[in-house]
């Protein structure tokens, strides 16, 4: 069942072609990750499917419906990228007030520990650190029991151990059966959640795959060695250097360590491995083209 969907949606703000033509499908009970650099495209996307703003040509739909339909809202979940609380409410007066717009919140005591915010129910928000802001921001999307929850840079200032805090929250959505559009600068995070990720370019939907799959799309491989010094090696996407191992992208592995025999230089320890997410992404990207779609 498609829960959210976007056909052919282009977006303008004034000379600025925002987004081209994109087309993105998210199904009940998947978790998606939205990757892309900033101008990307992700903030307009995620506000056309929540319906902040209209597509200046194609069609957005969500939970079945228009996103500019409140009825079509009520089982939607939402972090935007930036939010505003009320800094003289306490944190469990602002729970409280966004539970008051749903027949059937989660109980606050249960959403407050589980976001870890149960100590700061009395606290002022403008009190809050950021980080404890920014998961009163992600909490807030869960207490209407959504179907479908969207969260635009949900980990935003948040320590490792309150990131990873959250992922588990997410996880724990997703694992009864909830349905999650995550955007994220961080790309360990989706590699980490999604199932499936979309990676965005200039406004341009660039790969849309699985993460194992995104590696494939780009074939770039790692090559690791302990080497004094290289020549210029054809076929070398990035090379980087850390207390004598290079490390080299390359889109032919066997290829280029052929050519590394052939120039003579003595290296050991050689290692051949795939990309992580983050290279795939940065190879995607750099090319600035849709990716081909695997056989």
């Amino acid at each position: 069942m498609i829960l959210a969907c976007a056909e052919q949606v282009s977006r303008r703000y004034g000379e600025v072609l925002a987004l081209d033509r994109v087309d993105l499908t998210v199904r009940a009970g998947e978790l998606v990750g939205l990757l892309g650099p900033n101008g990307a495209g992700k903030s307009t996307l995620m506000n056309l499917l929540v319906g902040l703003r209209r597509p200046t040509a194609g069609r957005v739909e969500l939970l079945g419906g228009d996103p500019r339909d409140p009825a079509s809202r009520r089982q939607l979940g939402v972090t935007p990228q930036e939010t505003g609380l009320p800094g003289t409410l306490r944190v469990g007066e602002v729970v409280d007030f966004v539970s008051a717009h749903y027949p059937d919140p989660v109980p606050r005591g249960e959403l407050l520990d589980r976001f870890g915010l149960t100590d700061q129910v009395r606290r002022q928000t403008g009190g809050l650190s950021g980080g404890q802001r920014r998961r009163l921001a992600v909490a807030l999307a869960f207490v209407g029991r959504p179907r479908l929850v969207l969260l635009d840079e949900p980990t935003t200032g948040l320590d490792v151990e309150a990131r990873h805090a959250l992922w588990e929250s997410i996880r724990g959505f997703h694992a009864e059966g909830g349905t999650v559009l995550l955007s994220s600068h961080y790309l360990e995070e989706v590699e980490a959640l999604a199932q499936r990720v979309v990676v965005i370019g200039h406004g341009r939907v660039l790969a849309d795959d699985s993460v194992a799959a995104i590696r494939g799309i780009v074939g770039v491989r790692r090559v690791s060695l302990v080497a004094d010094d290289l020549p210029a090696l054809p076929g070398v996407v990035a090379t980087e250097r850390v207390d004598g191992r290079f490390q080299l992208l390359t889109t032919d592995a066997d290829q280029l360590v052929r050519d590394l025999v052939a120039t003579g230089v003595t290296f050991r320890d050689l290692e051949v491995r795939p990309t992580s997410l983050e290279e795939a992404f940065l190879a995607i990207t750099a090319g600035d083209r849709p990716a081909p779609t695997p056989a």
